[in-house]
């Protein structure tokens, strides 16, 4: 199985408030400028096209006073709103300019005031081109795809370590999105599987992306399409099968979380009082950490720390007293435990299970 690519993702520094206003104004402007883009096009072309047109007519011809082209924008400008500065010709050529520049004014107006009133209608598409333009500011970010309970979790965990997050989903709901924006986290409504939508959340700038709806075979696309429009990024993807997740780790150098892998510990400690951390996999070895409470004559009743440490290969990195006192990191190794009282333990896997069955059983030769 291909190793993946080590990127470090550390949080951005916080960019100028002012400054980062600044981008997304600038960006949504472009956005607005294209929703109107044809009145303004038949505008310009219009008053500057136009006027050059007219004015090489009208100077062709040698009774005519002469034109200049610093003054044709105005002239256009004013035959549109029907006050010319320049007096009515006789050829019938440039009389066509008289009628056909208000008619182009009434275009104008028009189809600028029908797409103003669609956009503050459809107020969601102005709040989506506003969270693009939010978007289009961030670098080194990362992208959650998939805003459902697990992907919320992650989104609010990630804001919460400092480092900016875009979410992509394709339909959430208003609450959601109310908490997206309390997080200053922007979202992309679309599909991530749509290359364009991935464009809009900026993957070409992203430092990583988390793939975690609740549909295997989605994850998967949207891994691929992920993968091949950027192959440095890091992936994470959550799958429920593990045979499927196999393969993808095998094949699109992707990091694969599975459920029941995550899941499986959680329930296996909830079982016997225990709580157990997911495997960590380091340089081929696996090593948990279990929080548990010492059952009274078990073996670790009665034992120091460092008896316990070095008998049982692990490392003791936290000690609650059941007396209620405040828990103690790293306890002095000639601290005694005694049962009731709550440790947490770092070690290898194996080691780990084997000490929880003993602690159940009660106390049990070495």
């Amino acid at each position: 199985m291909p190793v993946n690519q080590h990127v470090e993702v550390v949080p951005p520094k916080k960019r100028g408030r002012h400054l980062r206003v600044l981008r997304v104004g600038l960006h949504d402007t472009r956005a607005l400028l294209h929703e109107f883009r044809k009145p303004l096009l038949v505008f310009f072309l219009a008053v500057l096209l136009g006027g050059v047109i007219y004015m090489q007519l009208n100077n062709t011809l040698s009774d005519n006073t002469a034109l200049k082209l610093i003054d044709m924008p105005y002239y256009m400008l004013a035959m549109m709103v029907l006050e010319s500065a320049i007096e009515a010709p006789d050829e019938p050529y440039l009389i066509v300019f008289w009628y056909v520049m208000p008619l182009v004014a009434v275009y104008v107006l028009g189809r600028g005031a029908a797409d103003f009133v669609r956009l503050f209608i459809d107020r969601e598409q102005r709040r989506s081109a506003w969270e693009v333009a939010v978007a289009s500011t961030f670098r080194r970010h990362i992208i959650v795809v998939g805003i459902g309970h697990t992907g919320m979790r992650i989104t609010r965990v990630l804001a919460q370590m400092g480092f900016e997050a875009v979410a992509v989903d394709i339909d959430i709901d208003s609450d959601a999105h109310e908490r997206l924006h309390s997080l200053d986290v922007p979202l992309i409504a679309g599909d991530a599987r749509n290359e364009h939508v991935l464009e809009q959340a900026q993957l070409e700038h992203a430092s990583a992306v988390i793939v975690c709806t609740s549909d295997d075979y989605i994850n998967l696309e949207a891994t691929m399409r992920i993968r091949d429009m950027n192959p440095a990024v890091r992936i994470v993807t959550r799958m429920w099968d593990d045979r499927l997740a196999q393969q993808i780790e095998t094949f699109f150098n992707v990091e694969v979380l599975s459920a029941s892998d995550l899941s499986a510990p959680a329930f296996a400690g909830a079982a016997v009082g225990a709580e157990i951390t997911q495997n960590l996999h380091i340089a081929g070895m696996e090593y948990s950490m279990i929080r548990l409470v010492v059952r009274a004559g078990s073996f670790m009743d009665g034992a120091t720390v460092d008896g316990i440490q070095e008998t049982e290969g692990v490392d003791i990195v936290l000690l609650h007293r059941q007396d209620g006192s405040l828990p103690d990191v790293h306890p002095d190794g000639q601290v005694l435990v005694s049962g009731g009282d709550t440790i947490v333990l770092f070690a290898q896997h194996d080691r780990i299970t084997e000490i929880l069955g003993r602690n159940e059983k009660g106390r049990a030769s070495r």
